[in-house]
């Protein structure tokens, strides 16, 4: 679970681990990560979880993060699944680079996540058999929707504005989560690529937990007004667990509230943008030209014969 240290990823964690799954929890903040698996193992008797430091807008440490779950203390664990879901939300009003060049919302939602994903891919298809297959999960945004936002600018280096560079690193993001799936079948990798989003979730929708979630009185009230539309994260997560463990969804779906913004989670559509082929082979020759890396799709595919 990437960014599992608040929000969406802390309470994914959570119900996972309420279920019985072993989660690995990784974020970037030691003191926080550390708050947040003290929480669960507080909230759910007998949990069973760790942590690991990854900041997925560093390609050095996701790749030693990487290195450690195939191959460190992690390595005696089999790998099921990646819930990729560690993201900028409020993304900074000015455009930022990373220390390698790369716009920081792209990086972060985006770029790390690839990078990631194609480092676990092996791990993750040893993992399958034929009664269980392994999956990532990848977290889009119904934003996405609200405009095209093709990124052909995929940088945004000729025009950058802080809701465009979220919705369009998301556009990225469910882009290569559609082309992973594709590439994926087409080489025979015992992997499923599956979408998913949390709808309108809010922090002053969310429940109270120390050390994760401390809305102040003021959001709380200022959020509370958006309950018709809006949910808490605790409800938001609903649609990555059900997108990573349920055996009734199938690589290439994207799961998300039923009611847009809140509710059960359900089968969704992507925005039109992120299904076109087109874009999704753009969006990931560019990602592998940002980041240098190649999915290992025949040594994966190798993995399990």
């Amino acid at each position: 679970m990437t960014g599992a240290n608040a929000g969406l990823g802390y309470f994914a964690s959570e119900q996972l681990a309420r279920a019985g799954a072993h989660v690995v929890m990784s974020g970037r903040h030691p003191n926080r990560l550390h708050a947040a698996h003290d929480a669960i193992e507080a909230r759910v008797p007998g949990a069973s979880v760790e942590t690991l430091i990854l900041d997925v807008a560093n390609p050095g440490s996701v790749r030693s993060a990487a290195a450690s779950l195939r191959g460190g203390p992690f390595s005696r664990q089999r790998l099921d699944g990646v819930l990729l879901n560690a993201g900028i939300v409020h993304t900074p009003r000015y455009r930022k680079i990373t220390r390698d060049g790369r716009e920081l919302v792209l990086a972060t939602n985006a770029l790390g996540h690839f990078v990631l994903a194609g480092e676990l891919l092996t791990a993750l298809a040893k993992t399958s058999s034929s009664t269980n297959t392994a999956r990532m999960v990848w977290l889009g945004s119904m934003s996405t929707r609200m405009g095209a936002y093709e990124p052909k600018d995929i940088q945004l280096e000729k025009g950058y504005a802080a809701w465009k560079a979220y919705v369009q690193s998301k556009v990225v993001v469910q882009a290569l989560a559609l082309e992973a799936d594709s590439r994926l079948r087409e080489e025979g990798v015992p992997v499923e690529s599956v979408l998913a989003h949390p709808g309108y979730s809010i922090g002053g929708r969310t429940p109270l937990v120390t050390g994760v979630n401390q809305p102040s009185r003021m959001k709380r009230l200022r959020d509370g007004l958006q309950a018709p539309v809006a949910q808490g994260k605790e409800a938001g997560a609903w649609a990555p667990v059900r997108a990573l463990v349920d055996p009734a969804v199938e690589g290439g779906d994207y799961i998300g509230p039923r009611f847009g913004t809140r509710g059960l989670p359900v089968p969704v559509k992507a925005s039109a943008t992120s299904r076109d082929p087109e874009v999704r082979r753009h969006v990931w020759e560019r990602c592998e030209e940002l980041t240098g890396i190649h999915w290992p799709f025949q040594k994966a595919s190798r993995s399990r014969r």
